[in-house]
């Protein structure tokens, strides 16, 4: 196997843990909205994404600049706030057969 290879397929398992974690944090973005539902609380609430946003670039070491793992981390928060916002009117949550 060329290096080229090798990384290609350090990749794709770092990809298959990405996606098991993401999933495992929306999971925890839809009990946050069934608990803000009961609390009857927003499901926007802008200091808390603050301090993530802070958490998460404070932890920062690279290669990924700050700005990029910011930007990232925008996208998770909008994605998970969508879910919390799902789970809040009740609907029903995408599961997919393994």
């Amino acid at each position: 196997m060329s290096d080229l290879d090798g990384w290609r397929k350090r990749i794709d398992e770092i990809d298959q843990q990405l996606v098991k974690l993401l999933n495992d944090r929306s999971q925890c973005a839809v009990e946050v909205g069934h608990i803000k539902k009961q609390l009857n609380l927003a499901a926007w609430q802008p200091e808390r994404e603050a301090e993530i946003l802070r958490n998460v670039v404070k932890s920062n070491h690279g290669p990924l600049d700050d700005a990029a793992i910011r930007r990232l981390f925008e996208r998770i928060i909008d994605e998970a706030r969508a879910l919390e916002r799902h789970s809040m009117e009740g609907g029903a949550l995408h599961t997919k057969e393994s």
